[in-house]
């Protein structure tokens, strides 16, 4: 994936998602950012993406099906997304 599809991703969460503290919550999907917005993530089950200011990011996950069904979910999103 293209970390433009990671932001897309991520904007998503943030802005249907439903807030609890300060980690926005859509479905099994998770995003929050640090107190200036250079660093975001975006977490499902083990997997966590670290999306990093300049356009940097990592992704950490425990199990190769968690990323499976994680990409899964999100081509649903991002193939979805309005033009």
């Amino acid at each position: 994936m293209k970390l433009s599809h990671y932001l897309y991703v991520f904007n998503h969460v943030i802005s249907q998602g439903e807030k609890r503290e300060s980690v926005f919550y859509d479905g099994e999907l998770s995003a929050w950012h640090d107190f200036d917005g250079y660093t975001c993530w975006i977490a499902y089950k083990d997997l966590t993406i670290t999306l990093l200011f300049h356009g940097r990011f990592d992704i950490d996950y425990k199990y190769e099906d968690t990323l499976k069904q994680f990409y899964q979910k999100v081509n649903v999103l991002i193939v979805n997304q309005p033009k």
